[in-house]
């Protein structure tokens, strides 16, 4: 076993989340490159040495380019807010580091298609997290899909619907100003991800964006709340995608429902250690979908947990994301999914924001 020093840009919600999968990946999945918590970067001097005694780093700094250009710090994982992704991923690719980027991949396609080529041109292991497509449950359903186990796909049905700006007596927050930090910046990214994930490449998208509450105690709302696509897949798949931040009583809703010519899938990370199948097969009148509990015999399961039924929660999807990066810096190859992957995903945000702008179908490959 080897150490690997981790620097950690952001301390907040996604920064804990980081913190705490690497210093759990190596005992729960028996990592050849074992993470030290080397250093964590925050707004700070205060919050960088809270964060680095809370979660248990060797160091803190209030400058993330420190954090960057220290030798310590061997990987970089960026847990910052979009608009610092690609100023710090250039750095750390200009010195030879591998970088995982929380998504999305910058604050617009420039970002995004400047950081793919700095990964390319320095060659070196990058990552961009999309949690929730690594729940046990949709690692099944991307099998299945794959296998022909639902038969050809027709259709596909996905959304990403949260209610934490429902009520319209909320106050205005970093969250209501520019579009990167709208639905379509933050919540519509990881469906698109699954999409792609699941169903393939999109070719055309037609899209309508709103803003259901355009004043926030007196503050304009500078972007969208929720917003609907359809959307045209390469293999010629239909389908249709919703997000929304002000989607009342909707929790964690990222949700998707595949059709297929011999069967269909439902799944609702609510409940995410529950997948719905159903197969076009045997007497009529015993079909029907089934719900299948994941258990060990499931992607990623058992290193959690030997019960079935038992599950695995939020944070775990953070911790396979570690094993992921970890295993790719050591087999020194990149694994799913990278910048590359990350930047088709804000292309079809791009071409989604170009479709309601002109209000009509629009080409994702002319973004």
């Amino acid at each position: 076993m080897t150490e690997i020093g981790i620097g950690i840009i952001g301390g907040g919600y996604m920064g804990k989340a980081h913190a705490v999968a690497h210093a759990a990946v190596g005992a729960v999945f028996n990592t050849r490159l074992r993470p030290r918590l080397e250093m964590v970067a925050a707004s700070s001097k205060a919050s960088a040495e809270r964060y680095r005694a809370e979660f248990g780093f060797a160091r803190a700094a209030d400058d993330w380019e420190a954090l960057v250009r220290d030798p310590g710090v061997e990987a970089v994982v960026i847990a910052s807010p979009q608009s610092t992704h690609r100023a710090a991923a250039e750095l750390a690719f200009s010195l030879g580091k591998p970088v995982f980027c929380e998504k999305p991949l910058g604050a617009s396609v420039a970002d995004a298609e400047a950081m793919v080529a700095a990964a390319n041109s320095s060659g070196c292991v990058n990552m961009v997290g999309f949690n929730y497509i690594r729940t046990p449950a949709s690692q099944y359903a991307r099998a299945l899909i794959t296998n022909g186990t639902i038969g050809e796909v027709t259709w596909f049905r996905g959304e990403h619907t949260e209610d934490f700006f429902a009520d319209p007596d909320m106050p205005s927050s970093w969250r209501t100003d520019g579009d990167a930090n709208g639905t379509m910046g933050d919540l519509a990214p990881h469906m698109i991800n699954a999409s792609l994930a699941l169903i393939g490449p999109i070719s055309s998208v037609m899209a309508q964006i709103e803003t259901v509450h355009p004043d926030r105690g007196g503050v304009p709302v500078t972007n969208d709340d929720h917003a609907q696509m359809m959307c045209r897949f390469e293999n010629g798949t239909m389908g249709h995608m919703f997000f929304s931040r002000v989607a009342t009583g909707r929790k964690m809703g990222y949700a998707y429902e595949v059709t297929g010519t011999k069967g269909a899938i439902r799944f609702d990370q609510e409940d995410q250690n529950a997948l719905w199948l159903y197969k076009a097969e045997g007497p009529e009148v015993e079909r029907g979908f089934r719900k299948i509990l994941t258990g060990p015999g499931h992607p990623d399961y058992a290193p959690f947990c030997q019960g079935p039924g038992h599950g695995t929660g939020y944070q775990d999807q953070i911790v396979i994301e570690a094993r992921d990066f970890l295993e790719a810096i050591a087999d020194d190859k990149n694994c799913w999914p990278t910048f590359a992957d990350g930047l088709a995903v804000s292309r079809v945000v791009e071409a989604a924001r170009t479709s309601h702008a002109g209000g009509a179908w629009t080409q994702v490959g002319r973004v």
